[in-house]
């Protein structure tokens, strides 16, 4: 059923009133308003559109949340989840699920992830009650200086940034590294198992929906640009995987080369990747296509076992993100920043609610473009963002009655990068040990760089376009080093509120934080934009797990970033875009403009938002599932 631009837009305004509709109203549509009524019956006319779910309280969501006793997971794929969940049927356990899952999703969805890409993950273990976190990323080639990657520069971008395609961006994938460190901690089943139906749907055929077929045909046009100005050295073996012909929806996609690759790690285990046979075909197509990646740099990559930071949010939750070189802490810093204001009070969707939070942002990010980088080489500790008080001084900066006309980091830093929208996938699991696993992988912007190395099925990752090209900047490009990432998974820990009502004081004693929640949400710079939001609609708005996705969302972009020079106040003084879904009211937009804000509206977040949390009474799973996108929430 097709509907106009305008009808779309007032459709979709209709969610704070009950009416449910999808998010993703064309970039076109305008200023929503209500058709007309009709000349002769005093009755509103409309187009046929969606329709109305039952009056459950739940008024901003398009589907009911899913309730499982023992086990559940959340991908961006139905064939991903059934995996996983066929994976813990099986016996495994969590992580061997989201291996499985994730393995998958590498085949279905390469749109956005794959073995040529990095992976974060953070582990809820219930045996030793312990939150782990896992760093897989890959760092820039060793041989490799800033003058080099500068040259490239020039020579493509107008010495701008980093080329975004071809062999200049691409890093050493970590993200089979990231599967064998969290099987050799956790796992159960042999990997040779959790990768068995990845590799039976590449030789047999792989189902590929409607939003990653869409995203599949774009990524085609513009690798095809990329490649006749030279940047993607290569492109006949992308070409040949992945686009002939290009799926379409509905189409069933074969990978026989992916099946091989997979099945030579689970035989052979993570060396076989970084030291073995295919560690060998990798260097040798880099060599011949003229990049810098080499053996070396493959055989010496490891990733690392980090500790994920947390902070209280409304002394009822408990949020942890990973450190850098993640970006994770920008939704930490938000959240400290948000606790001065009666965010419930104001309403979801109000001006002020929404100001509050932009100018939270703003301030976050400006530490971000300045301060977060491989901690390995520019040795600041990533606790600075989050230490007592800090946040809560910056926060007196905020004015609800009008934006920041510049926004400053609150410290002295040496750091700075440009992030456009990055396809990622993000999944979590759960099952009936209460093991609870967080987990993100992306190739970075669109499917990744164009180059797909001779016979191996995937394609590499251009996460090293994140590096910034200033010698002065924190996140400089270096050898060796680890860019700037933007994928970022995210936990929780609640209070059992009801439960601390029977126990005793002390409160502390008397109502613990307990593992509660295992969230993420997708795309570049959306991500710590939308962990605030997720948290803010649960905490703050009261909403269920399933609406604090489908909620319509804002996203500010503009302004400091960390890929731009670090001297220089360019940056500063970019004021920056609002971006509203349609959902948000027109009052809203309105108001926000008047304020001084620049806003576009309305066009879907492509945000992709996953999670599941305990329901601490009776001890069910609850799962929801990003609505804008193809994916699927189950359990048993």
């Amino acid at each position: 059923m097709k509907f106009s631009p305008t009808m779309k837009a007032w459709l979709l305004s209709g969610l704070a009133s009950g009416l449910i509709a999808c998010a993703a109203a064309p970039a076109q549509a305008q200023e929503a308003s209500p058709p007309e009524a009709a000349a002769e019956e005093d009755v509103a006319y409309s187009e046929p559109g969606p329709g109305d779910r039952m009056p459950s309280g739940r008024d901003y969501g398009v589907r009911s949340a899913v309730v499982a006793p023992h086990a559940a997971a959340a991908t961006a794929h139905p064939l991903a989840t059934q995996t996983a969940l066929d994976t813990m049927k099986a016996g495994g356990n969590a992580v061997d699920a989201a291996i499985a899952a994730n393995a998958m999703l590498g085949l279905v969805e390469p749109t956005a992830n794959g073995i040529g890409g990095d992976l974060f993950a953070i582990v809820w273990d219930p045996q030793t009650e312990t939150l782990y976190g896992y760093n897989s990323s890959g760092r820039s080639a060793q041989g490799a200086t800033l003058e080099d990657i500068q040259a490239k520069a020039d020579e493509y971008m107008e010495g701008e940034e980093i080329p975004p395609y071809g062999a200049t961006p691409v890093t050493v994938p970590g993200t089979v590294d990231g599967w064998f460190a969290l099987h050799d901690k956790f796992g159960t089943k042999d990997v040779s198992t959790l990768v068995a139906p990845a590799v039976k749907y590449a030789r047999e055929g792989a189902p590929i929906p409607e939003v990653i077929a869409y995203y599949w045909q774009r990524s085609e046009k513009n690798f095809e640009k990329y490649a006749e100005s030279g940047m993607i050295e290569e492109f006949d073996n992308a070409r040949e995987t992945y686009f002939s012909p290009t799926p379409r929806e509905g189409s069933l996609f074969k990978n026989p080369d992916l099946a091989d690759t997979l099945e030579t790690i689970g035989a052979e285990g993570r060396d076989a990747f970084y030291k073995g046979e295919i560690a060998h075909t990798m260097a040798d197509y880099f060599e011949r296509i003229g990049g810098f990646l080499t053996y070396e740099d493959f055989a010496s990559h490891e990733g690392e076992w980090v500790d994920p930071i947390c902070v209280p949010y409304r002394d009822e939750v408990k949020v942890c993100e990973l450190p850098p070189n993640t970006q994770g802490i920008a939704a930490l810093q938000m959240l400290q920043m948000l606790e001065r204001f009666n965010l419930s009070e104001m309403g979801y969707g109000s001006p002020d609610s929404l100001v509050a939070q932009i100018e939270a942002k703003r301030l976050a990010f400006a530490d971000r473009a300045k301060g977060y980088a491989d901690p390995a080489f520019s040795g600041i500790d990533p606790e600075v963002f989050v230490r007592e008080g800090y946040n809560a001084e910056r926060s007196k900066l905020i004015d609800i009655d009008k934006p920041m006309a510049t926004v400053d980091p609150g410290m002295d830093f040496a750091a700075d990068a440009k992030l456009e929208d990055g396809d990622t996938t993000y999944l979590t699991v759960t099952d009936e040990n209460g093991m609870m696993v967080s987990l993100i992988q992306s190739n970075y912007r669109g499917m990744g760089s164009g180059l797909v190395a001779d016979g191996l099925g995937f394609m590499f990752q251009d996460r090293g376009q994140l590096f910034s090209l200033d010698p002065a900047h924190p996140n400089a490009f270096e050898p060796g080093k680890r860019p700037f990432h933007t994928i970022i998974p995210a936990f929780a820990f609640r209070k059992d509120m009801p439960g601390c009502q029977v126990r005793a004081e002390p409160i502390e004693q008397a109502c613990p934080y307990e593992p509660w929640m295992s969230f993420g949400l997708m795309g570049g710079g959306m991500q710590p934009q939308g962990h605030t939001q997720i948290i803010v609609n649960l905490i703050d708005f009261g909403m269920g797990l399933q609406e604090a996705g489908d909620a319509a969302r804002w996203e500010h972009t503009g302004g400091c970033e960390p890929t731009d020079a670090y001297t220089g106040d360019a940056c500063e003084q970019e004021m920056g875009t609002v971006h509203l879904e349609s959902g948000i009211p027109p009052e809203t937009r309105a108001e926000l403009e008047r304020r001084g804000y620049t806003v576009e509206c309305c066009e879907a977040n492509g945000g992709g938002y996953q999670a599941i949390m305990r329901d601490f009474e009776s001890g069910a799973w609850i799962a929801a599932t990003e609505m804008r996108k193809d994916g699927d929430a189950d359990g048993f």
